[in-house]
């Protein structure tokens, strides 16, 4: 994950962090599925989604049913041969088990 001015998720507002644990748990989503699972206005959704994505945390795709919305979601680590990356590059933003 990129990051931008040495920004990471634990200086985003507990809003963005919500955002994230809902992409993380119920992920792909609409801002619309967003806004109806974390119970916070479209505008807060909207903020935290672009903090999100400014920092390279969120991808924002697009949603084939209605090409009027997009689609977010976290991407997954991806290994040099294809295959997704268990190993945790940052062990200070993953949570422990």
């Amino acid at each position: 994950m990129e990051e931008s001015d040495g920004e990471d998720i634990a200086d985003l507002p507990p809003s963005a962090k919500l955002v994230f644990k809902v992409l993380e748990y119920d992920g792909p989503l609409t801002q619309k599925q967003i806004v109806e699972e974390s119970m916070l206005s479209a505008r807060t959704v909207r903020y935290a989604l672009e903090r999100l994505g400014n920092i390279g945390i969120v991808d924002e795709d697009i949603y084939f049913a209605d090409a009027r919305q997009s689609l977010y979601r976290i991407p997954e680590p991806v290994t040099a041969d294809g295959g997704v990356d268990d190993s945790c590059p940052n062990e200070d933003a993953c949570c422990a088990e």
